[in-house]
């Protein structure tokens, strides 16, 4: 007497590189491997699994993961994810190396699902990639911007630079330094990065260049605006 499997004992196929999907079948069998980082871009699976090297990603994600902290503990009412899962939209579902967001609560245009997820477009994602040719600068870029994420920081190591782009009428400008050389968040006031200490390696100085900005009148501003009133 032959028997039919039920459908919870069928096995779920693993992800593969390059397997079309839709967001939730990745989602099904991304749950099924732990310990594998992958991402849904423009529906198709990336899985990471190689191992990190130190000067080309752990070091430089470890400094501008320790800006953004000092930012957010002194800007109440923002949010900072390292390596979440963000459900853009149904063909999307990245997981950038870093992200800001206002808080749901405080305003922000994304939000914290039921089963603890981001949905929709943070403010501000951040990517370290080893160059120019990585897929940040290109399927992804365009899905950040289709979808709204208000600023994309890509830090390119082994070309030696720091791409800030704007979105502005629904396409991404590229932020240039000012005068003293930093580039300034605009979704962010206050988070002010120094490219060049960065890419050298000179951390205090780039803790300097952060600091001048959490003492401005602009971060000053952000923080009275993110405030909850009190009736």
């Amino acid at each position: 007497m032959s028997t039919v499997a039920r459908p919870d004992a069928i096995a779920i196929p693993p992800l593969e590189n390059g397997d079309r999907l839709t967001r939730a079948e990745f989602e099904r069998r991304y749950r099924q491997m732990p310990g594998v980082r992958a991402e849904l871009i423009e529906g198709v699976a990336y899985v990471m699994a190689s191992p990190v090297r130190v000067a080309r990603h752990g070091e430089p994600h470890a400094a501008l993961n320790g800006l953004l902290f000092n930012y957010r503990i002194a800007t109440p009412g923002v949010r900072l994810a390292d390596n979440a899962t963000v459900r853009l939209d149904l063909e999307n579902e990245p997981q950038p190396d870093l992200l800001l967001l206002v808080d749901p609560d405080r305003g922000g245009q994304a939000r914290i699902s039921a089963d603890d997820y981001i949905e929709g477009a943070p403010e501000l994602v951040a990517e370290v990639v080893p160059s120019s040719a990585s897929l940040d600068l290109g399927d992804k870029l365009r899905a950040y911007r289709r979808n709204g994420v208000r600023e994309y920081l890509v830090w390119r190591v082994l070309d030696r630079a720091i791409d800030w782009f704007v979105l502005r009428d629904d396409r991404y400008d590229a932020m240039g330094p000012g005068e003293d050389g930093l580039l300034r968040s605009h979704a962010f006031p206050g988070l002010w990065l120094d490219p060049e200490a960065l890419l050298s390696g000179d951390l205090p100085k780039a803790v300097t260049a952060l600091n001048r900005g959490l003492a401005s009148p602009e971060h000053a501003a952000f923080v009275e605006r993110l405030t909850p009133k009190i009736p």
